[in-house]
């Protein structure tokens, strides 16, 4: 009898196997994600249904895509960054029920913060300064849009999920001075969209 221990393979190592027709590398893949991912999409989406449904999307949207990934690059950023694309289009397709705050605050918690009516201050009067109307909310979702998809990904993350810099570094491996030009950048971005979409009404 061996004691020796089943070997673990790397994430990078399960897709390349599943794409070769290892029938157990794909489940054993989405085991493996299955609480941090779900933890994640649950704070994004805001129910445990919908996240559980994002989730199914997600490792689809990774069996249909498998082919294009580099083994060479890190999973898990790949991963959840298509997770964060899902969780845009759920709050997209169920914008009718989605209640944003102007006064919600992003950043990282670091005395760096902001507010989206900070953001969005132009020569047009908003008529609701605390909650977004429903034509307000597609303004925004357009300007968010409108980001580079590595800008828009930082600025979903934080604010929609409240992620702060350490989170957002931990969850896409990318180091926390990365986090922090990126969300810069896309709040500044983002600034610059909206008030783009003000000056053509």
């Amino acid at each position: 009898m061996s004691d020796q221990e089943p070997e673990i393979r790397a994430d990078e190592e399960l897709l390349v196997a599943h794409l070769d027709g290892d029938g157990s590398a794909f489940p054993e893949l989405m085991d493996r994600y299955k609480n941090e991912l779900l933890h994640f999409l649950i704070r994004f989406v805001g129910s445990k249904a919908a996240a559980e449904d994002v989730f199914q999307e997600t490792f689809l949207q990774i069996h249909i895509s498998g082919a294009t990934f580099d083994p060479k690059r890190r999973f898990k950023p790949w991963l959840f960054t298509i997770a964060a694309n899902k969780g845009r289009d759920w709050h997209r397709k169920h914008s009718k029920r989605t209640v944003m705050s102007l006064s919600q605050e992003i950043g990282g918690g670091e005395g760096e913060t902001a507010r989206f009516i900070d953001l969005m201050k132009s020569d047009t009067e908003l008529p609701d300064a605390d909650l977004l109307n429903s034509e307000q909310i597609n303004d925004v979702r357009k300007a968010v849009d409108e980001l580079p998809s590595h800008l828009r990904e930082i600025l979903l993350l934080n604010y929609f999920q409240q992620m702060s810099y350490v989170q957002i570094s931990d969850s896409l491996e990318i180091p926390l001075g990365t986090v922090k030009s990126r969300l810069h950048a896309a709040v500044a971005a983002f600034r610059n969209a909206w008030q783009s979409s003000q000056e053509e009404q």
